[in-house]
Parts: C-alpha cells; sequence; structure tokens
C-alpha cells in the first residue's frame, strides 16, 4: 500500500503536529479539524449519558434501558456529521487525532469510512482505546491501526503501531513504512490498555503516586531527587506536568479500570488539579506547581529517594517483564519504546529495563525484587521470565546472555589490527560452531573495512576446525542497515570495483563452502544487510526483524547479489516487487515468502540460530559443499556479473549522485532518469 496523500483529522495541538511531521516529508496533507464546539457539548451532555449512567437510571426506575439507548444515539447523532471531508476522497493514509473518547472517535471513524477510498488506512492517535472498538464503527477494520504518537509529536521519534483484532498484517506493515517514510521509529505491538510505553511508565510511576500520597511527601523533593538519581529525565511530577494532567490521568483511569488498584494508582490530586482546570503547561504551566513553581500538591514529608528509585525501577522492569510475557511487544520493541518515548537514552546514562536489567545481573534484580516483595507486598512478585532466565545461568553481561546475547569474542582476532577497531568479532565455541559479530558502530554498515575484516574471519574459520558459522550483530536494535553510502562515495572506480569484487567473492564461498553459514537476523536488514543474509545458507529472524531492499530509493540496484539471489528466496515476481518498490517487508511476511527459514521470539534468536548451527557442523562437509553449491540450480555466476556490470553503469549515472545526496542531506530526491 502506497501513500502518496495523507490526511489528519482533529487540528488541535497534537493535530497540528502530526499534519507537520508528514507534511516535513515530502507528503501533501489534508489538515480537518472537527467542530469543537458540537463536540464539547455532546461529550458534556455524553458523560451524563454512558452506560454507567444508564444503569443506575435504569435502576432507579427513571428510564428503561431502550430509552436510555436512544438519548446516547442522540448525543452521538449531535457530534457524527461535524465535519467536512472534502478532498479526503483521494488519501491513502488518515490519522485521527480527536478527542481521547471512544464515542466520538467511533463517530469520526465512521465518517472517514465513507469519506475515503476503499484502499486507505484508517488509523487513530489513540494513548491506550481499543482499536479494535475504534475499527467496529467502519466497513473496514482490518485497515484500522493504531498509529500512536508522543508529545510534542514534531520532536518525539517514536510511534507505537497498534493491531487491533481485526488488522491485517498487510495494514500493520504499510503502517510501519509510513512511520519510516515520515522519518519517524516505529514499534509494533498488540492492543492491550495502555499499549507499551504508557503501561510501562504508569506502573512504575504508580508506587511514586501511591509513597507521595499516603506518606504526605513533598513533590518536590521527590522530583528533585528521583531527576538527579540517573533512572528518568526528569522528576515524575515534572515530566505529568509538561505531558498535560488531563492526558495523564485519563491513561491512569483507564489502567487502574483494567488491571487494578494493586498495579496501578491514580493520584486523588491529580484528579482535583483536573477537575479545577490545572493541566499543567497546556494551561499557563499550573499543574503539580504554579506558574512560580511552587508545589499545588499538599505534603512537605522527606522522601526516601533510595526507596522510592528501587519501587520505580523494579516496578517499571516487572510491567515491562509481563508485556513481554503476554506477547504483546518483543523485548527489543519494548526497550526501544522506551528510549524514543520516554527519554531513556544510553547516551546520557540512563537504560531502558531489559538492557539495565542485563547491565546489572539478572540475579541481582531477582534478589532485590524478592526483597522488595517482602517490604511491600505482591505487587513485586518476581516475573515468570525472569526466574527462568535466573535459573537457567543467564544473568546478562556477565555471562554472555540475558534478555540480549553479548559477543564473548576470542582473545585473538583475525582482523586485530594496531590502526583500527575490529568490527567483525569471531567467538569460537564447541561443537564446530562459531559466531562472526557485526559490530560497525550504530547503524552496522557494511563499509569497506567490514568487507576486509569479514574476509580475514572467513578464511580464519576455513581454517579450523569451524563446521559451521552464524553471523550475528552486537547491536540489540538492528542487524546492518545496509551498506556504507558514504564510504563509497569517496572511493574512486578501481577501488570501488574491487570492493564490489571482493564482497561478491566472499558472499559467493558463503553459499558454496563446505561451512555452514547461517545469518541470526536480530532486526532491520536492509540493502547490504539483507543481501548478506541472503547468502548464508540459512536465515533466523527474531520476531522484530524488518527486511528490505531500499537501493531504488537511492536511484541505484542492489550491488551485493541481491537482484540474483532474491528471486531464488522468494520467486521471480515477489523479487521484482521488492527490488522496484523498495519499501520493507516483517518478519513474518519474510518467512511466508521463504526469505527466512524461522521466526522466532527475539530473546530465543541466538539459542535458535546456535541449535541449528550445532545440527549442520555434523553433517558430512563435503556432503555439505556439494549440496550447498548445486542446490536452487540456475547460473548464479552469470546472474551475479550482469548485476556487476548493471551496478557499475547505474552507480555511475547522474541519478545515483543525485538519490545519494538526497539520502545524505535527508530530502527527497530528484530523479531525471539520467
Amino acid at each position: 500500500m502506497f501513500v502518496f496523500k495523507a490526511a489528519v483529522v482533529g487540528a488541535g495541538t497534537m493535530g497540528g503536529q502530526i499534519a507537520q511531521t508528514i507534511a516535513a516529508s515530502g507528503i501533501p496533507v489534508v489538515l480537518k479539524d472537527i467542530n469543537q464546539d458540537l463536540v464539547q457539548a455532546g461529550l458534556d451532555e455524553a458523560k451524563n449519558v454512558t452506560s454507567g449512567q444508564v444503569g443506575k437510571l435504569v435502576e432507579r426506575g427513571k428510564l428503561t434501558a431502550e430509552q436510555g439507548e436512544a438519548q446516547i444515539a442522540e448525543v452521538l447523532g449531535r457530534i457524527h456529521g461535524t465535519t467536512s471531508y472534502e478532498g479526503f476522497g483521494e488519501v491513502d493514509f488518515v490519522v485521527e487525532a480527536v478527542p481521547e473518547r471512544m464515542e466520538i472517535k467511533q463517530a469520526v471513524f465512521a465518517e472517514l469510512d465513507a469519506a475515503t477510498p476503499g484502499h486507505a488506512i484508517l488509523a487513530s492517535n489513540t494513548s491506550s482505546l481499543s482499536i479494535t472498538e475504534i475499527g467496529e464503527a467502519t466497513l473496514r477494520p482490518e485497515k484500522v491501526v493504531g498509529f500512536h504518537y508522543f508529545y510534542p509529536a514534531s520532536i518525539m521519534p517514536l510511534i507505537e503501531i497498534v493491531e487491533g483484532e481485526e488488522t491485517s498484517a498487510e495494514t500493520v506493515s504499510a503502517a510501519v513504512t509510513f512511520a519510516q517514510a515520515i522519518r519517524k521509529q516505529p514499534i509494533t505491538c498488540a492492543e492491550v490498555p495502555g499499549f507499551v510505553v504508557n503501561r510501562i511508565l504508569n506502573s512504575g510511576i504508580s508506587e511514586v503516586w501511591r509513597e507521595q500520597e499516603e506518606k504526605g511527601l513533598s513533590i518536590k523533593k521527590i522530583d528533585e531527587g528521583v531527576g538527579a538519581a540517573g533512572v528518568v529525565p526528569v522528576g515524575p511530577y515534572f515530566l505529568v506536568n509538561l505531558l498535560g494532567l488531563d492526558t495523564v490521568l485519563h491513561v491512569a483511569e483507564h489502567l487502574v479500570e483494567s488491571y487494578g488498584e494493586e498495579r496501578f494508582y491514580v493520584p486523588k490530586g491529580m484528579q482535583k488539579l483536573v477537575a479545577d482546570g490545572k493541566l499543567g503547561a497546556k494551561t499557563g504551566g499550573d499543574g503539580f506547581y504554579d506558574p512560580q513553581g511552587e508545589p499545588n500538591i499538599s505534603g512537605d514529608g522527606d522522601p526516601d529517594i533510595d526507596e522510592l528509585v528501587e519501587m520505580l525501577s523494579l516496578k517499571t522492569f516487572l510491567e515491562a517483564c509481563l508485556v513481554l510475557e503476554e506477547g504483546v511487544a518483543t523485548h527489543r520493541d519494548i526497550d526501544f519504546g522506551m528510549m524514543a518515548g520516554a527519554g531513556l537514552d544510553p547516551r546520557r546514562g540512563l537504560l531502558p529495563p531489559f538492557m539495565k536489567a542485563d547491565s546489572e545481573g539478572l540475579d541481582t534484580i531477582l534478589e532485590r525484587m524478592e526483597a522488595a516483595q517482602e517490604r511491600h507486598g505482591e505487587r513485586f512478585t518476581p516475573p515468570t521470565i525472569l526466574r527462568r532466565l535466573v535459573a537457567q545461568g543467564r544473568l546478562g553481561q556477565k555471562s554472555g546472555q540475558g534478555f540480549y546475547a553479548y559477543p564473548q569474542p576470542d582473545a585473538e582476532q583475525p582482523a586485530a589490527s594496531s590502526s583500527k577497531v575490529e568490527v567483525i568479532k569471531l567467538e569460537t565455541r564447541s561443537d564446530g560452531v562459531a559466531i562472526a559479530w557485526l559490530a560497525n558502530g550504530q547503524m552496522n554498515s557494511i563499509s569497506p573495512q567490514v568487507v576486509q575484516d569479514l574476509q580475514k574471519v572467513w578464511s580464519k574459520v576455513k581454517e579450523s576446525d569451524v563446521r559451521a558459522l552464524v553471523i550475528a550483530s552486537s547491536n540489540p536494535f538492528l542487524y546492518c542497515a545496509g551498506a556504507d553510502i558514504k564510504a563509497f562515495t569517496t572511493m574512486d572506480e578501481s577501488s570501488g570495483a574491487e570492493l564490489i569484487n571482493g564482497a561478491h567473492a566472499l558472499f559467493k564461498e558463503l553459499g558454496e563452502d563446505g561451512v555452514v553459514t547461517i545469518a541470526a537476523v536480530n532486526g532491520l536488514a536492509f540493502g547490504g544487510g539483507c543481501e548478506l543474509a541472503m547468502a548464508c545458507d540459512v536465515r533466523i529472524a527474531a520476531r522484530s526483524a524488518i527486511f528490505g531492499q531500499p537501493e531504488v530509493k537511492l536511484g541505484i540496484i542492489p550491488g551485493f547479489g541481491g537482484t540474483q539471489r532474491l528471486p531464488r528466496l522468494v520467486g521471480t515476481n515477489k523479487a521484482l516487487e521488492m527490488n522496484l518498490v523498495g519499501d520493507p517487508i516483517l518478519a513474518d511476511e519474510a518467512f511466508e515468502l521463504g526469505l527466512v527459514n524461522r521466526t522466532v521470539e527475539d530473546h530465543e534468536l541466538l539459542d535458535t540460530a546456535l541449535m541449528w548451527a550445532r545440527k549442520l557442523a555434523s553433517q558430512a562437509p563435503l556432503a555439505v559443499a556439494q549440496i550447498k553449491s548445486i542446490s536452487g540450480a540456475g547460473d548464479l555466476a552469470e546472474g551475479i556479473e550482469a548485476e556487476k556490470r548493471a551496478f557499475a553503469e547505474v552507480f555511475a549515472s547522474a541519478d545515483a549522485k543525485e538519490g545519494i545526496s538526497a539520502f545524505l542531506g535527508k530530502r527527497a530526491p530528484r530523479f531525471q532518469g539520467s
């Protein structure tokens, strides 16, 4: 599904910023508001005619159930039809950003269903409401998806893509592609109250709220102490002041209603402030603090900052584990969401839950959680997954594996050099198995040094007793973002040709030699990263893995075998589509197409890859080499030669120069066909 034109419904602060992010990416966007007066009037009246209120009136004999339903329908009728949808007949993707009330959203979605083309995806910016219920107001629930921005939308990079019960895989994939196109960083999750980030954040901060109200603690001292402790970007009350007390209160009440008061907490003080119209920054800075910075919440007790930090940290980790255990999101997406949506930036020493637990040691976390359970009760009961990992000896960084896998490289590295850092690290294990860890910075891009180091590692492997090589990433969030385009632009024709030829020779050996090669793809594998994975004999993909051949968007073509190996794996038609369109596909689709052999939960990726390696390392090397070399009949060498000639011709074109320049300059390319 392609997005040539988008629309945003709701022109408030959030809607305006959402439209801004779309327009800034070069995609035309229509921004429509709803009649705020009529909506507010409808909301005010709707508060008095909810199903709960109807139940009370029926119970008192003041109203029959039928009369109550009719009254609700009348209210919704006043809301319905308040927006003009001129121009929506041409849009491909709509983001709704109207008030966080189910009846309003369903009314808007019913109108969007009628006003937009049948192929259009209808997305809601809801922070907690059910996507399934919203989709029920349409005739296309399979095309309804959550598209949750974080405030301020113009700055925060994260988008939670929420899958309702009826949302199709194609819709989720298209939403991911659209999020990337507007330069946002998406995570995907199942539909549960609070989704991922808000649910985890509220669980941790609930402990602070609870302690403050039960003990009459000073919120100013809490903010100062917790903010300085290095576990959150800013103090909890200061943060809520920035986000808006009404928004946070709505989520908190929804979570308590969904999960109970034992796990979540609604501060009475925040309820009163919201009732008084003191919402924080959005009302002139009058919220938990008045405009002069003095607290609006009573309490002057001295908090035990160490204990508050401990409760906040452990409860945040505990809720993250529950989200993982429920299959709502992967541990990679949970951590990434907390980084991009909650400001837990490792560069500032603020680690997201699973990375932090691995760093501190899972056995240590378990001991602390058991102690907290003794002090504070069952809401600190250690999660099952933590107990299992500790029982298995997977304690985090110190043992080489916890929630993430950590390289344990050999003391002597085949690519070692005094003049540079190795970007491929070899880890030799038992049973004829080794791991080549990709370790080339934030993007793990394929640079000339990566090719050279991988060649050295491969030579070392062939000379040893290793019979199976796993190629994995040391970056917890991606496999390989592709070729190092900037490095390519600095190479002359001779060195460029040498690199291409060397890479092709290496990739050819990976697929033909008697040593079995297994790609353990943990995240994004684009361009050269996808081609490296395709050159391996077996591809194991984590649930959060994403594959793509986006070279055409730069005005070039795949240069490491993508036009030849991809058709052999997924078929000519799908390969042609992927190479022509350049959009990514998610792990499940990659498995269905045959691009990968297995998909597994993220935290099981390395284990699964090593199991395959052990199995295949036990096979007869000569037979393995013959099977590899003659499987997939077809002249790959001729195809590769044709690709090399085509790549050289296209890479030297004006369109390629424009595409690469636009990519490096973060702008849309202007191709001229020359």
